[in-house]
């Protein structure tokens, strides 16, 4: 799928590979969305990557001054767990929390669902109310611009070749500011947004100084609704108020039919998320449906990777060897360079134990513990495994015996053709790490990315839980 795979140590070595490949070449951190591409045809011409995801000072989430700065390699799941998101910018945790499934989350990042530039991302949404701006950054310098202005069409940006987007920053909320996002998909998990939008309003006691109400999927790029924008302000939030200001928000777009709706049906839900979005804002009842210790499946380093290499490494044409520990053994291989993980764990090394049901990202059958966090081997590339730790559902066992969520399994039949089954028993004992005694909520979000075909869930719910319930009572010193 390519030819030349860069494992970069620093900034500037990302920089001048960038100049040195320009449009053959792209950045990967999480490459949820440029493999996917990459497997399907739809990047000709690329064929080589830098992948940038062990860059130290880029995963940070930090405030300077009012403002909120996210590093190029902030993922959603860091997003989600940020206390600092929660309390000043909830509408971003939202969305991030709506991206794909826990194993996506610890990968994707949020500076990646921006450069993909689809107008259904929902990242986009919120920070464009929110106000964010974007850092380019290339060997000749830096230049900021407004997100709004980022984007130059459908998936386009205006982001140069030699250039990389190195932050994300906007105004931290203040007491007297509200937001909130909301998405309708097909699903309740690894959905792609029919509609949605974000909120954001400025309070001057019950009146409205300022409101943005952003929307996505329902054009070429995100939009603002103005007219309804330009409607609230100098109002309160009252429920005539919100129907009007709802309304133009439908009036304002002119979406087109496709798969997941029809046009009509986009216009209408327009009207519906907005309203929603405004009643709960004027309630000051945004935050009460996120979840609360959500599953993450992040493991102790919380989604980091380790630290860079000391110097750059690439794996291609000079065919250097992956170097990597599997479930606890080292792992030399002289070839792989040029597959995904899954693909080299099953072909390179023998661990057939993960299985292929999908290749994008949408079943989590071939789901393993990559630096402790899980992820969807389907989407990481082979070389990313170069220094790294990986455990496969060969190495959940220990000492010869299998780990409880394993023997739960067993006793609850939670099997049936059991093709699935790898990637929950690894979604589930990552959880009990995680939350030795989970609720049944966790136990549902931690399989969020796993679908099953025949069990219809309910055993398998039941055997994590129990699993847990025998773990933690295992784990109990006598006579306590």
């Amino acid at each position: 799928m390519w030819s030349r795979y860069y494992t970069v140590s620093t900034l500037a070595e990302a920089l001048e590979l960038l100049v040195q490949h320009r449009e053959r070449a792209r950045l990967i951190a999480g490459g949820t969305d440029i493999l996917i591409e990459l497997e399907r045809g739809q990047r000709p011409g690329v064929d080589v990557l830098i992948d940038i995801s062990r860059l130290r000072g880029l995963d940070q989430i930090v405030m300077r001054g009012d403002e909120i700065q996210l590093g190029a390699l902030v993922t959603h799941n860091q997003v989600v767990g940020s206390e600092l998101i929660l309390k000043r910018a909830l509408p971003l945790a939202q969305a991030c929390w709506e991206v794909g499934a826990p194993q996506i989350r610890n990968r994707g990042t949020v500076a990646g669902n921006l450069i993909t530039a689809s107008p259904a991302n929902d990242t986009i949404t919120p920070l464009m109310a929110l106000g964010a701006q974007v850092t380019l950054t290339s060997l000749e310098g830096e230049r900021t611009i407004p997100l709004g202005q980022f984007y130059s069409g459908l998936r386009k940006t205006v982001m140069r070749p030699d250039e990389m987007l190195t932050s994300i920053s906007f105004p931290a909320l203040n007491e007297n500011e509200r937001g909130m996002f909301i998405k309708l998909g097909l699903r309740r998990a690894q959905a792609i947004s029919v509609v949605n939008t974000a909120v954001v309003v400025q309070m001057d006691g019950e009146i409205v100084r300022r409101a943005a109400i952003t929307l996505g999927s329902v054009a070429t790029t995100i939009v603002h609704a103005g007219i309804a924008e330009s409607a609230l302000a100098g109002r309160a939030l009252t429920q005539e108020n919100i129907r009007e200001a709802a309304r133009l928000a439908a009036a304002s777009v002119t979406p087109i039919s496709d798969v997941r709706a029809t046009a009509e049906y986009r216009s209408e839900m327009v009207r519906v998320v907005v309203a929603r979005a405004l009643r709960a804002v004027a309630s000051n009842t945004q935050g009460a449906n996120f979840p609360k210790q959500p599953a993450m499946l992040w493991g102790d380093h919380h989604g980091q990777a380790p630290s860079a290499p000391e110097s750059q490494i690439e794996h291609g044409e000079n065919n250097t060897s992956i170097v990597t520990t599997i479930n606890g053994v080292t792992h030399i291989s002289a070839t792989g360079q040029h597959k995904t993980l899954l693909r080299f764990l099953r072909e390179d090394v023998g661990m057939t134990g993960t299985k292929e049901g999908c290749a994008e990202g949408e079943c989590g059958a071939c789901t393993v513990f990559l630096d402790g966090s899980a992820v969807m081997a389907c989407m990481v590339a082979a070389p990313r495994a170069h220094g790294a730790e990986i455990v496969t559902i060969e190495g959940l066992s220990e000492n010869g015996s299998l780990h409880p969520v394993q023997s739960a399994f067993v006793a609850h039949g939670a099997v049936q053709c059991g093709y699935c089954t790898p990637g929950l028993l690894m979604a589930g004992a990552k959880l009990i790490e995680e939350h030795p005694q989970p609720t049944r909520e966790q136990v549902e979000q931690s399989i969020t990315g796993n679908l099953c075909r025949c069990t219809g869930y309910y055993k398998i719910i039941d055997a994590i839980m129990d699993a847990a319930r025998k773990n933690a009572s295992a784990s109990q010193p006598a006579g306590d």
